[in-house]
């Protein structure tokens, strides 16, 4: 990580907080002070880890680097006059922000009601991603660090993201087309079948490529965590 990728985090940081703290003394809504500095603060961010070419599936790079935001802008929101809880805005303006971004408010609010539930580990503390946010300083490589230690975990690899994507193209599309060779070759050489007998000579043939697409793929799942953390194993 070379040194002026730090000091210039910092100035990004240090200056974007300055004009997040004018604007909200002008009137700005706290929501939209703890989204622009949370935007501010993540771009810091993305110069660091676009140089370490993490390779992550995108699902959990996209819930680790929320819960990130929600981390910062809870901590920011403790510097704000609130009404109410600074995680609870934190949420709140997570949620604006995906709005703002194009989801639709519907799935942003299902959105936030599952990242409120990852949030938490088992004894009711915070996860790493919100931690990491809450204490990020300005320049550290605080998203980083919670990255990295997901380096080894088969589990969120953009390697079986991809195999599962592949997978699960080749259940629909092959077994979607042995559907359709079946049901084309029992009404052009046997006329005489009925509707429901057509419809199960398809179903037979989709399942005769989904199971074993579907069963080869969770054996190569289950090998790849076996091999990774022998612990987790049943």
């Amino acid at each position: 990580m070379s040194p002026f990728i730090n000091s210039k985090s910092v100035w990004i940081w240090l200056t974007t907080t300055a004009m997040n703290d004018t604007k909200v003394d002008q009137g700005m809504s706290t929501i939209d002070s703890c989204t622009r500095h949370g935007e501010e603060v993540l771009a810091t961010q993305q110069l660091l880890i676009k140089e370490r070419g993490y390779d992550f599936a995108p699902e959990f790079k996209q819930m680790t680097t929320h819960l990130y935001l929600v981390g910062v802008m809870w901590r920011h929101g403790e510097d704000l006059d609130l009404s109410i809880d600074a995680r609870d805005h934190a949420f709140d303006a997570l949620a604006s922000l995906l709005v703002n971004r194009g989801m639709r408010k519907k799935e942003a609010e299902k959105r936030i009601a599952f990242l409120r539930g990852m949030s938490r580990l088992e004894d009711g503390g915070d996860t790493l991603a919100i931690t990491a946010g809450y204490q990020a300083s300005p320049g550290d490589p605080a998203l980083l660090t919670v990255f990295d230690e997901y380096l080894d975990e088969v589990r969120v690899s953009g390697a079986l993201w991809r195999l599962y994507d592949r997978g699960k193209k080749t259940m629909f599309i092959g077994g979607g087309a042995a559907a359709f060779v079946a049901i084309w070759f029992v009404t052009i050489f046997i006329p005489d079948s009925g509707a429901i007998s057509i419809l199960a000579v398809g179903v037979v043939a989709a399942g005769l490529v989904v199971i074993p697409t579907f069963l080869i793929g969770l054996l190569f799942y289950r090998k790849k965590i076996k091999k990774a953390d022998p612990k987790m194993a049943p």
